[in-house]
């Protein structure tokens, strides 16, 4: 996950959540991967340590374990530079022209990103993942082309050097739609996401922000559940089946309010988020250790990554 601000609750439900189950079932590798960051943000670099710090109190938050499992910064383990690098002598540029995001973030983030880097951060991603022989990859269904052209180029260095590379499989994950307070994608830069570790106060006030159905203009307007931003969180957040339904048939007659409806949901969202402030604050208590939590991972990580590229370089005659 790339170092780029505070997590939000999109985080958790898109990706989080499901990291924090699959450390029960896999040995599990967690990068902060500081060097994709700069795909997009190489103009300022002022906050990349930082938030990487920040990243990895969200993380513990949430339920991810150092301990058990390995978390470290990319910059750290070289290992990732030196295979893309390799990499990128083997792999097309056609390949790379096509994947989706490609022409899609250019349009949206301007030329200026359009350097080298970026064009080659899927082998960037590749080597993230193929340098510790990965058998499985936590994605969504639109990224299921990043992890297809990595298989791609697994599938030419092994036939032009010999079977060093495992082909990496697909952990489907499942992620809800959700938008931010202003029914667009959440994002940080949009100001519409509610954070991980966001206080009540705040909560309350972006919830109170939030865009409900815009025919119900006044409490005794019938509203529509199914267009209705606040409504499509109920289910995310505890709100059990029973209430659900009742939530629904009162907004279709009227007799529930948005203002009544906002303030029921925001204290429930309050409510489940305690327990990840909490453990994200009394990470941060002790930043140096967060430091040394990385650290320790780099170590764990090269332990594995080392080996695994002298191999690739000896399989290339270098």
């Amino acid at each position: 996950m790339r170092p780029t601000g505070r997590l939000h609750i999109g985080h958790w439900f898109g990706a989080l959540q499901n990291w924090v189950r699959l450390q029960e079932e896999y040995e599990s590798i967690y990068c902060v991967v500081d060097l994709h960051a700069l795909t997009t943000g190489f103009d300022d670099v002022s906050r990349i340590h930082e938030d990487g710090i920040e990243m990895l109190a969200d993380w513990i938050g949430a339920g991810i374990d150092p301990e058990r499992s390995i978390v470290f910064r990319q910059s750290e383990v070289p290992e990732h530079a030196e295979l893309a690098l390799l990499l990128g002598m083997i792999t097309p540029k056609s390949w790379l022209e096509r994947v989706p995001t490609y022409k899609g973030q250019i349009a949206e983030l301007g030329e200026q990103i359009d350097t080298y880097g970026f064009f080659g951060y899927p082998v960037l991603q590749t080597a993230d993942i193929i340098l510790y022989h990965a058998s499985k990859v936590p994605v969504g269904q639109d990224q299921l082309p990043h992890l297809e052209l990595a298989r791609e180029i697994v599938r030419r260095f092994n036939h032009l050097y010999g079977e060093v590379f495992p082909e990496p499989q697909a952990l489907l994950t499942e992620a809800p739609i959700l938008l931010g307070i202003d029914n667009r994608k959440m994002s940080k830069s949009y100001g519409n996401a509610i954070e991980l570790g966001a206080g009540p106060d705040t909560i309350r006030d972006m919830v109170g922000r939030m865009i409900t159905d815009p025919l119900k203009i006044r409490r005794g307007d019938p509203g529509r559940p199914e267009v209705c931003n606040v409504f499509s969180y109920e289910k995310l957040f505890g709100t059990p089946a029973e209430r659900v339904a009742e939530i629904d048939r009162t907004c279709r007659t009227g007799e529930l309010g948005c203002r009544e409806h906002k303030d029921e949901i925001a204290e429930r969202i309050v409510e489940y988020l305690s327990p990840f402030r909490e453990r994200r604050e009394q990470a941060l208590a002790d930043r140096g250790e967060l430091e040394r939590l990385l650290e320790r991972g780099a170590e764990r990580a090269r332990e594995i990554a080392v080996p695994n590229m002298e191999r690739a370089k000896e399989a290339m005659g270098l």
